[in-house]
Order: C-alpha cells, then sequence, then structure tokens
C-alpha cells in the first residue's frame, strides 16, 4: 500500500516524509517538493530538498547494502530513515576514520525512529545503521574491469542502463557520467543582457560559457531581486547551443514547439535586438503559466502563447490567431529521456524503461516531420533533445531526412556529452529546407504514440 504523505515542521523528518512516499508511490520528486509545509524557513527547506536528493541519487548503493542486512523489507517510513542515514553516511568524508561522526548520524537516525515510527522499529534502525554504516566504508570503487551489475549498484543506476551505455560509450566514458549524475548540480543564471556583466554581484562566478554565470549556494535572496528585474534568468548552459543553431536574428519571427518552460523561447528572443516576433506553443496544462510568465514583458520582441498539440491543431490556431503559417525559424525542443540531464533530473534513472527509447523515438519522428510543414522555403528547422542516445538524436534525424527526400538537408549538429561539455548533455540538428520547394513538406500524422 502507498505510503501516506507525512511532513513536519522541521527539515529531516520532512525529508523522511517525502522519501517514504517516494518510495511507497514513485512519485516524481520535484511534484512531491512542492507539498512541503510553507512553515519551513528557506534554510530548512534548503535542507530537506538536499537530503531527499541525495537519496535519491544514491538510493540504489544504499538499498543493496540494505538488502544483504535485513531479511524482510521494513515499513516505508523506516526505510526512508534508513535511506537517509545511509545517504549521510556516504557524505561522510571518512566514515571509517570518523568514529564519532558516525555515532551521530546513527544516534540522530534512531531519535527519529522513536518520533516518526515505534520504539520497536528505533531499535531495528540502531542495529542496522550501525552495520550499514561498516558495509559503505568497506565499499570501494569498482574496478575498470567490473561487471556492469557491480558498477551500477555502486552508482546508484539500474544495471539495464549501464549495460546500454557500455555498449553505446565503452566503460571509460560510462564511468565518467556516472559519476557526472551523482553529483548536485550547480545553479547557472543567464545574463538577459551581456552588456550587465559588469554590474553583477562579486558572488556570481564566472563560467566557460559566455554569458552565464554560477550561482553559489547561500545566495538565493539575493538572486531573487535580479530574476524579478529580469536582469538574469535560471537556465542551463546547454540550452544556448540548440538556440546557436537557430541563430534568430533581428526582425525575423520564430515558432518554437515543445516551448514549455519557456527558457529557449526567451534566449531566442533576447537574441533578436528587441525586433521580432516569438510563436511559442505546447499542450494544455499547468506549466503553461511559467511559460507565458516567462514571456512577459519582452521589449519589442512580440510573444504569442498557443496552447495545443502541434500533430493536429496548430494550423487551426495559427489561422484563428492571424500568425504567419510559415516561418524562417522554427524550433522543436522534442520530449525524450532526459538521459543527458540526469544531475537535474535525479529521479528519471529509476523511472526509465528500456522501451522508453523507442517510444520516444516515434514520438519524435511524429513532431519532427510535423514541424516541418511549417518552415519556409529556404528556412531553418533546429531539432534538440536533452538526451544523449543516438535513437533519440542521429537515428531521428535520420528517419526523417529518409522521409523528406531532397525537401530537407542537415546543415550542422552536435551532440555534447555532460563528462565533457561540463554542462548537461543533448543534441541539436539545423535542417534547412531548399529554398524553391516544388511541394509541401513531409506530412504530418495525425496521432502518434505518446504524443506530448
Amino acid at each position: 500500500m502507498p505510503a501516506k504523505l507525512t511532513l513536519h515542521h522541521n527539515s529531516w523528518a520532512s525529508a523522511a516524509g517525502l522519501v517514504a512516499h517516494w518510495v511507497g508511490t514513485g512519485e516524481r520528486i520535484d511534484l512531491l517538493m512542492e507539498t512541503l509545509p510553507r512553515e519551513l524557513t528557506p534554510t530548512e527547506r534548503a535542507r530537506c530538498q538536499y537530503l531527499v536528493f541525495g537519496v535519491v541519487r544514491h538510493s540504489g548503493r544504499i538499498d543493496a547494502a540494505l538488502g544483504r542486512l535485513i531479511a524482510h523489507p521494513p515499513r516505508f517510513i523506516t526505510r526512508a530513515i534508513l535511506l537517509l542515514a545511509g545517504y549521510e553516511l556516504i557524505e561522510s568524508a571518512h566514515p571509517a576514520e570518523d568514529v564519532g561522526q558516525v555515532a551521530k548520524i546513527i544516534h540522530h537516525a534512531v531519535e527519529q525512529a522513536k518520533q516518526l515510527a515505534s520504539p520497536a522499529e528505533a531499535r531495528l534502525v540502531n542495529a542496522v545503521a550501525r552495520k550499514l554504516a561498516a558495509a559503505l566504508a568497506a565499499q570501494v570503487p569498482p574496478g575498470p574491469l567490473a561487471a556492469a551489475e557491480a558498477v551500477a549498484e555502486y552508482y546508484s543506476h539500474p544495471a539495464w542502463l549501464v549495460r546500454r551505455w557500455f555498449a553505446l560509450y565503452g566503460a571509460e566514458a560510462t564511468r565518467e557520467l556516472l559519476h557526472w549524475n551523482q553529483q548536485p548540480a550547480p545553479l547557472y543564471a543567464r545574463l538577459r543582457d551581456p552588456a550587465a556583466a559588469g554590474s553583477l554581484p562579486a558572488w556570481a562566478r564566472p563560467t566557460p560559457w559566455a554569458g552565464f554565470v554560477e550561482v553559489p549556494s547561500g545566495h538565493w535572496g539575493e538572486v531573487e531581486p535580479l530574476l524579478q528585474a529580469k536582469t538574469i534568468y535560471v537556465q542551463d548552459p546547454s540550452t544556448r547551443l540548440a538556440v546557436d543553431l537557430l541563430a534568430p536574428a533581428p526582425g525575423e519571427a520564430v515558432l518554437d514547439l515543445c516551448a514549455v518552460p519557456g527558457g529557449k523561447s526567451l534566449l531566442a528572443a533576447d537574441r533578436m535586438g528587441g525586433r521580432g516576433r516569438v510563436v511559442a506553443v505546447d499542450l494544455p496544462g499547468p506549466r503553461m503559466a511559467r511559460l507565458r510568465e516567462n514571456l512577459a514583458g519582452l521589449s519589442g520582441v512580440e510573444a504569442t502563447v498557443l496552447e495545443g498539440d502541434i500533430l493536429y491543431q496548430l494550423d487551426g490556431l495559427l489561422r484563428r490567431n492571424r500568425l504567419p503559417a510559415l516561418y524562417p525559424a522554427v524550433l522543436l525542443d522534442a520530449p525524450c529521456t532526459n538521459t543527458g540531464v540526469m544531475r537535474h533530473r535525479i529521479d528519471v534513472k529509476w523511472r526509465l524503461q528500456e522501451g522508453d527509447f523507442r517510444t520516444h523515438a516515434l514520438q519524435q519522428e511524429a513532431l519532427l516531420t510535423a514541424a516541418a510543414r511549417w518552415v519556409e522555403p529556404g528556412g531553418r528547422l533546429v531539432y534538440s533533445t536533452c538526451s544523449i542516445d543516438p535513437e533519440e538524436n542521429e537515428q531521428v534525424v535520420a528517419a526523417f531526412l529518409k522521409k523528406a527526400g531532397a525537401e530537407f538537408a542537415l546543415e550542422a549538429s552536435q551532440v555534447f556529452f555532460p563528462w565533457s561539455a561540463g554542462h548537461d548533455g543533448g543534441g541539436a540538428f539545423r535542417l534547412r529546407r531548399r529554398a524553391t520547394a516544388p511541394g509541401p513538406a513531409p506530412s504530418a500524422p495525425r496521432s502518434a504514440p505518446g504524443s506530448r
């Protein structure tokens, strides 16, 4: 039976409630985090998120160790307490040497179990946590010839996914990716006006990517006024690459498909020098409010937000809103498996299934074929994903080009991997429609598996 979500007014107990619910239901972590009590201070909220995210990242490794120590799985709340203790033990710098720190972690977990579970379960936590501390302290990274299963357990990823990456990228690159995914993601912000770089606070750390700064922890109170003033926008540097390929020019009309939450739409608008139009489209839903918020108040660039399914509704939406039927620049940032952004989407690895790659590829091919209909002769279409898998990148583009014939050509592309790029991974491909088009672009299907 799924765990009842019970939250408290301190960070550790709230984290235990969230983890217990996640263990019992598999609900998305970002949605669970939105249920935190408003009474939590910003510091407590940040601490709770730190603990929950840490457990989700390392749950495979901790669960495997617990499975060797407990014959029968305990209640969800008790398991959550052990998972939190396990994560804190992993985060201890030298658990085998710092006996005092280990004892403190175990004592705290036991006291929490008395409050959140029962005295009997507190005794179980005490006995198991001591053995868990020794088991985790004895672990070392698997050797270079270790099997995928051992690597997957240590780095807390599904074994089938590690085997897939071994086959695609080799053992060494896969380890780099796994290590990358296990690290907390830095917070980056994009300067809406690069000329404002000289007036940013001293805590804004420079990055290798022009126009982006890193925001160290502890400065969110100072970040919020900059967001409100539209001086910065919180955004990973990887998002610039698709817009770089699109190269929106002043005065152009840009059609952004699958646009939520609007970071790429906003970046395209900022690149247009205060002149032009952005039409942003996505499916109806609560996240559309974020898209509208991000595109509100643009200076000189007209923004229109449309709700609808591009597979069969967009032609009518464009007509009813008296918008152009063809565009010189079309961006399709397609839904995908998120394998390039697992450092941010920390629970994706546990929700992903082997068949999802093919399902997404079929949907992506349908969306790309649909997007081609609104590219004017000589115009450009950028297809992008936040996946690093060729089945969702090169193979989708190849299938589209085979269907399109001479109507479109691949002009530029880039697949970027986190362990070498230094930021989130993904793929971006610029397709150019022939300048004199004798016929229509490939017909879009009426529907597709898993249509977005």
